[in-house]
């Protein structure tokens, strides 16, 4: 069938490896190097570069060059490249056929299937997505396994005989993992997964360059992000100066003409010290908090009980991070496992297990769990917005689960399931994923006729929903298909803008009294108060945006009453 290979699909970078004598080995790409910048773009003649040379030209021509695709993956958002648009997960399928490439000329052999990694926190779409990127690749994707367990991997093939409780701290370029397992006797049991799919190293950056820019405003009275060529530059000293005072207390950045004012031109000329950044990125080390104490909540386990922290990401190697874990656990990381290569390493251990070139007796039995809460959309005598659950957040996967379900009305012939992902009560809340109707429910009066609902989870994150009429054993099924249109539509909403709509002085009172709940004393202690408060209020400000005043309503009666349990 063929080698399998592991691959690390990263925001900022990308990394192969395969297993040789029982042992994951990284892969070299043309430029005999093992990380790959996630860059791709389109030369001066229309043809693709990807890696190395697509992050060189990114400086001279960022308008003809795509960087940290990842987070735009499993949206309906194009990116421009040139006169031409192009979705995610074409700009992704590049990068992972050039993968392809020289990974088939490393090994000498045509490579045609790989596990690759994502965020445990990825949702479906975000899944299928990766998937289908694979596919256009013209690589049959054999298992998608998340990040922190992938790191996970590397880390217990050398430690087999523990038996401890492992927090994986996962913080990339682009997104953020928390992951807590079980070793004990040769099996990797994850307990939980939270994370935030909008946290990385280049969120670090960006506070660094409106650092700079703001000083630069005061200074010369000039924007440096409202020109293209300029903000480029001023990233690349960010990026420079972050990776810096991972190693040094200051760091001096000179760019000796980055824009002119009146025809002369202007320096960038600033000093940063390691104390000065760790204030600037202070909001996003808070961020970082809520997601491991959902984890530990939902793992019934204590930060005293944790053995060890394992460092996984090269976000990681910033001082300011160890810092703040050491700080808020107590406990002082470790680097157990390489951060840059630890997850492609235990992509390829999962490919090795798959294509047998790592023995049953010598690996690892890994269980994992969904991240998310799956459910349908049902009625009840408040409602017929009830968020259903069939299969619960951080359910050991695979899993099956099933629910019964009665007909609503008398006459009812035909049942619309609606499956959404999410953790609010109310189906419209949460993430639409798919629909289907079974039909041909025998007329009779409501609540007498019966439908079973089955929903499958497999390793790779993926979902199947089942639907039967328990009287007469007729079904209907979906295989979430999660590019559909109307997932896609349900993507990038810029929540922001919702003082913009003609709805807002009308709720603008109840989203006031929310922001200011998460801002209280009382919600840290909280973290699902504080994550549900957080979905009402996002919920709201989209059906702002849309102008969708009965959604609003929805989001509103279902924020005030959350607010009325905090007080």
């Amino acid at each position: 069938m063929g080698t399998v290979i592991g691959i690390d699909l990263g925001t900022s970078t990308t990394e192969a490896a395969v297993i040789c004598d029982g042992k994951p080995v990284m892969v070299l790409n043309p430029e005999k190097e093992i990380i790959t910048p996630s860059a791709v773009g389109l030369d001066s003649s229309g043809n693709w570069v990807v890696g190395s040379r697509a992050r060189a030209q990114y400086l001279l021509s960022p308008e003809n060059t795509a960087i940290e695709v990842k987070r735009k993956i499993g949206t309906s958002e194009e990116i421009r490249l040139g006169k031409q648009s192009y979705t995610p997960v074409k700009l992704s399928a590049k990068l992972l056929e050039y993968v392809k490439t020289y990974a088939s000329e490393y090994l000498e052999e045509e490579i045609t299937r790989a596990v690759i990694s994502v965020p445990a926190y990825f949702d479906e779409i975000q899944r299928q997505a990766t998937v289908r990127a694979g596919q256009e690749a013209g690589l049959q994707v054999e298992r998608i396994i998340n990040e922190p367990t992938a790191a996970a991997l590397s880390y217990g093939l050398e430690h087999m005989e523990e038996e401890s409780h492992v927090l994986v701290y996962d913080l990339g370029g682009g997104t953020f993992d928390v992951t807590l397992l079980e070793m004990f006797d040769g099996v990797l049991e994850v307990k939980a997964s939270n994370g935030d799919n909008q946290l990385g190293g280049k969120d670090f950056d960006e506070k660094l360059m409106q650092w700079l820019n703001e000083r630069f405003k005061k200074k010369h009275g000039v924007d440096l992000m409202q020109d293209r060529y300029a903000a480029v530059k001023l990233k690349e000293e960010a990026e420079r100066c972050k990776k810096l005072l991972s190693t040094q207390e200051t760091c001096h950045i000179l760019v000796p003409v980055i824009a002119e004012k009146g025809g002369r031109p202007l320096a960038l000329d600033e000093e940063i010290t390691a104390e000065q950044f760790e204030e600037i990125v202070r909001e996003l080390l808070e961020r970082t908090h809520r997601p491991i104490d959902v984890v530990l909540a939902d793992s019934d386990i204590l930060p005293e009980e944790i053995d060890s922290v394992i460092l996984v990401g090269g976000s990681t190697r910033m001082p300011v991070v160890v810092k703040d874990i050491q700080a808020y656990l107590h406990i002082v990381p470790v680097r157990a496992v390489n951060p840059d290569y630890a997850v492609a390493e235990g992509a390829a251990i999962q490919a090795g297990m798959i294509q047998g070139s790592i023995r049953p007796e010598d690996g690892i039995v890994m269980t994992d769990v969904n991240p998310y809460t799956l459910g349908i959309r049902a009625m009840d005598d408040m409602t017929d917005d009830r968020m259903s659950v069939v299969i619960p957040r951080n359910v050991t996967i695979p899993v099956t689960r099933s629910q019964i379900y009665s007909t609503s009305w008398s006459g009812q012939t035909d049942a619309h399931i609606e499956v959404y992902q999410g953790e609010s009560g109310l189906a419209s809340s949460n993430h639409f994923l798919g629909d289907f109707v079974v039909s041909g429910i025998p007329a009779a009066r409501a609540g007498s006729e019966k439908i079973g609902v089955q929903f499958s989870y497999n390793m790779n994150g993926m979902l199947d929903v089942k639907a039967s009429i328990l009287s007469t054993g007729k079904e209907a099924s979906i295989e979430i298909n999660m590019l559909e249109e109307k997932a896609l539509q349900e993507e990038g909403i810029d929540v922001s803008r919702w003082k913009e709509s003609t709805l807002a002085r009308q709720f603008r009172t109840v989203i006031r009294r929310g922001e200011k709940a998460l801002e209280s004393s009382q919600i840290q202690d909280e973290p699902f108060m504080q994550e549900e408060i957080e979905d009402g209020l996002h919920y709201l400000k989209e059906a702002l945006v849309k102008e969708d005043q009965e959604a609003a309503l929805e989001a509103e009666e279902h924020l005030l009453k959350l607010l009325l349990e905090l007080d």
